[in-house]
């Protein structure tokens, strides 16, 4: 006599059984295509996560180099960047002192250049020293219509000067943005102006913050850089999210694809209906 609750034909269609059976389509060529491209992106943001911390830390020494230099007392530019040594990481933003004379004859503008949203310029006057040498000295901004043409800067102090201010590296830039023409460019660059001066330029350039003796006519210092952690802690967790969200959606499409597949409803074709059993005769 037959159980009420136990069907002939029906003794290995556990619950198991019956799981694995309507996941079958996991092995299908669409859905191991999807679990591989799901894989790869997680990876992908999973990686440019720890990216972004890496940036984070990158920063964050940055301000500690940028603190002790700012906390430290002006040293001579010839003590900071000896001659044939070029700026670094490490010696960017040293507060440096150099003495000379301005050579105008040289001097260019740094064209479409933003402070608060205003256009304006920054006036680079090469400083040359008692040696021979020049050092480029970013003198300040100041407001300018926002125009190609080349404004009417103040000028500098006449006869010698001592200038302090912060050690910068040259700008990455190349081509015509460091190349001068008409007295302007837009980015400073002292390995492609010292094409066209008389002379050796110091590598990197000099971001004035005081002079003696002072100018008729002062232009505005580059302001102190932020020393803050920036975003970057947000967009590692931005990203890692994204990496849990495709691993989630994966699950999420299959079991319903498995619920849809167990619809009888369907009329796709892809309904698994479990075999009935034999009618006892």
């Amino acid at each position: 006599m037959v159980g009420r609750n136990h069907q002939p034909g029906w003794s290995g269609l556990g619950p198991g059984n019956y799981r694995r059976g309507v996941y079958r389509f996991l092995l299908s060529a669409r859905w191991i295509g999807f679990a591989v491209f799901v894989i790869l992106l997680a990876a992908i943001c999973t990686r440019l996560g720890f990216w972004q911390l890496h940036k984070l830390e990158l920063r964050l020494d940055r301000n500690d180099i940028i603190t002790a230099h700012f906390d430290a007392d002006p040293v001579p530019l010839g003590s900071a960047l000896p001659p044939g040594q070029e700026v670094d990481r490490t010696t960017e933003w040293t507060r440096v002192t150099a003495v000379g004379t301005y050579d105008l004859e040289h001097q260019v503008t740094v064209k479409f250049t933003t402070r608060d949203g205003a256009p304006g310029v920054d006036v680079v006057t090469p400083l040359v020293t008692d040696d021979g040498s020049a050092v480029l000295v970013d003198r300040g901004w100041f407001a300018t219509a926002n125009t190609v043409k080349q404004p009417d800067v103040p000028e500098p102090p006449r006869g010698e000067v001592t200038v302090m201010g912060w050690l910068r590296q040259s700008n990455g830039a190349g081509g015509n943005a460091v190349r001068p023409t008409d007295g302007q460019i837009r980015a400073i660059s002292s390995d492609a102006l010292d094409e066209y001066v008389p002379y050796d330029l110091t590598n990197g350039y000099v971001n004035l913050q005081e002079q003696t003796p002072a100018a008729g006519s002062s232009l505005a210092a580059e302001p102190q850089p932020e020393l803050g952690q920036g975003p970057h802690f947000f967009y590692a967790l931005q990203w890692w999210f994204f990496a849990l969200l495709a691993v989630v959606g994966y699950f999420w499409f299959a079991r319903a694809e498995a619920k849809e597949r167990r619809n009888p409803s369907r009329i796709d074709g892809f309904a698994e209906t479990p075999e009935r059993a034999p009618t006892p005769t």
